[in-house]
């Protein structure tokens, strides 16, 4: 995996991700600190990827269950150290997973699944954050 960031100079203190997919990213920095707070700072896409990996995780879980999921929704909250390197110290996951006749047990395994052995991003943030999860389940129609 790779990835190439440039600072954008005319920008404050923006940069710009390339990754090795092919896709860009911006991101820029709080006015205090000399952005313009024109993208996300660094570390809301560092919290960004870690809900996107494990939602992922959860889905492909789901389908390959041959349950009828039909949504997933993370909301991501994050405590980060108050001296530098101001790392995550706590990470609470709260799943909204929506479909049709979902079993809160099949949810909560995938959601442990996930955290437990595939996503890469909560594996490393778990090394300096106390990470938990809440489950809720959404019936769908149809």
């Amino acid at each position: 995996m790779e990835c190439t960031v440039h600072w954008v100079a005319d920008a404050g203190m923006a940069m710009l991700a390339e990754t090795g997919s092919g896709h860009t990213l911006t991101m820029d920095g709080a006015p205090e600190g000399g952005g313009r707070n024109l993208a996300p700072r660094p570390m809301e896409t560092l919290l960004a990827g870690a809900g996107g990996c494990t939602a992922y995780d959860v889905v492909l879980i789901l389908k390959r269950g041959r349950h009828a999921v039909s949504g997933c929704q993370v909301q991501l909250k994050a405590e980060r150290a108050e001296t530098d390197p101001k790392v995550f110290t706590a990470l609470h996951m709260h799943f909204i997973v929506s479909g049709r006749a979902l079993q809160l047990a099949a949810v909560e395994r995938a959601v442990a699944l996930s955290h437990e052995k595939y996503c890469s991003a909560t594996a490393m943030i778990g090394h300096t954050a106390r990470i938990t999860t809440s489950v809720e389940l959404r019936e769908t129609a149809g």
